[in-house]
């Protein structure tokens, strides 16, 4: 719109006093656009819940994480348990005949070093742990995403809002444009402008329009399928924390990934005691019977396997692993404290940039001194809309703000999802 009031200085400017009646709800109307910036904590807060709760419940992306943990949980149970017995049964046919046949029977049961139990036992609770943590990371992930689609939908059903009163007004101006024109007391290029600032104000609520179906339709695929619907125009009042080192401490404790790598830690730690005591000895034990031609042997079979190639560099090759391990986990606490440090402060200034526009529009708004300019007849039309379109520069800078001041906090605080 400013583009079209830009070139006032091309065209005659009609008397603007004969609009001034038509334009005198102007004022009730930037009232009320100030209004739909008030923050309604419990109803907005309460609809994103909501919706959160909806999608941990219908999401399909998230039943399959869950059946995905428990197949990782059950694999992670399949080798702690010994290995399969072995029974062998031979019947040889004796030649010549007179000397009979012959029945063997053997049955062994091979066990590893003893220690080897119970590491592996303490790898599996700790595979556990990891699985249920990738769980959480991905399920923190999608209630992030649905979380970030909700505070879009807010910004746009409040641009909705913002845009209707405009369209309002920009109806109005086309009227009173039309009626002039059509009196000739306007000229076609003034009347051309108020009719290409309501077709720019209709595309802009068109546009608005189309991202409203895109996002619902994407908290719809989150929702599993199943339809939600999304009205807030408000954001809950959200504030940083006073200390960024003393929340960090929180959200570092709380963070899924760093206890998934710490936890692989730990699970290359007893891989190197395991892959140890997997050196050592290996034994066997069971039952051996022999019969032949009446006469039978039987009794118990011992034996030992010594592991002289088969686990070489195991214990190497595990521990490292377990520096791989370290090194990931201490570039992962980097980027992660760099990440939140970043977050941290970019909330931190867009909250401090949409307060500021929140004041300038409630204590330096003109919109009073030019509704009586225009109503004197000291202002005219197309002046007017010049002055307004500041005053609507400021608003769309503000939600803005908020909207990103939003977007930043939701992922500053995804662990306490």
């Amino acid at each position: 719109m400013k583009n079209i009031i830009k070139r006032k200085q091309q065209a005659v400017m009609p008397k603007a006093l004969p609009c001034a009646r038509i334009l005198n709800t102007a004022k009730p109307l930037i009232i009320s656009m100030l209004f739909t910036l008030i923050i309604v904590q419990v109803t907005a807060q309460s609809e994103v819940e909501t919706v959160m709760k909806a999608i941990e419940t219908n999401s399909t992306a998230l039943s399959a994480l869950r059946e995905q943990m428990e197949a990782q949980k059950l694999g992670a149970r399949t080798d702690i348990y010994l290995q399969n017995p072995e029974i062998e049964f031979n019947y040889l046919w004796g030649n010549p005949s007179s000397i009979g046949n012959r029945t063997d029977i053997n049955i062994t049961q091979s066990f590893d070093f003893p220690t080897a139990y119970g590491y592996r036992n303490k790898i599996s609770k700790l595979e556990n742990a990891n699985a249920e943590l990738l769980y959480k990371s991905g399920r923190i992930n999608l209630l992030l995403r649905a979380k970030q689609v909700c505070i879009e939908l807010v910004y746009y059903n409040a641009l909705a809002k913002e845009y209707a009163a405009r369209l309002t007004n920009a109806e109005r101006i086309a009227a009173a444009f039309q009626a002039l024109f059509d009196k000739g007391d306007a000229n076609v290029i003034e009347n051309n402008k108020a009719k290409l600032n309501l077709t720019t104000v209709r595309n802009e609520i068109e546009r608005i329009e189309i991202e409203k179906t895109s996002l619902l339709n994407e908290l719809q695929a989150l929702n599993g399928g199943i339809e939600i619907p999304f009205a807030t125009a408000e954001y809950s009042d959200h504030t940083l924390p006073a200390s960024f080192s003393h929340w960090y401490g929180m959200a570092e404790s709380k963070n899924p990934v760093l206890q998934y790598v710490r936890r692989e830690i730990e699970i290359g730690q007893q891989q190197v005691k395991l892959n140890t005591a997997l050196g050592l000895p290996k034994f066997n034990a069971g039952y051996m019977s022999e019969k032949v031609d009446g006469e039978r042997y039987q009794g118990i079979t011992v034996g030992v396997s010594v592991p002289l190639w088969e686990n070489r560099n195991r214990v190497k090759q595990a521990k490292a692993q377990v520096r791989a391990a370290e090194k990931t986990l201490e570039d992962t606490k980097i980027q992660f404290y760099s990440n939140l440090q970043n977050l941290f402060v970019k909330s931190s200034r867009l909250r401090q940039n949409a307060l500021q526009y929140r004041h300038a529009l409630s204590a330096y708004s003109n919109n009073a001194f030019l509704q009586k300019a225009l109503d004197a007849g000291e202002l005219s039309l197309l002046n007017y809309l010049l002055e307004i379109e500041y005053y609507y520069d400021a608003m769309n800078n503000m939600m803005e703000a908020e909207r990103d001041f939003n977007l930043s906090l939701a992922e500053l605080s995804a662990v306490e999802l």
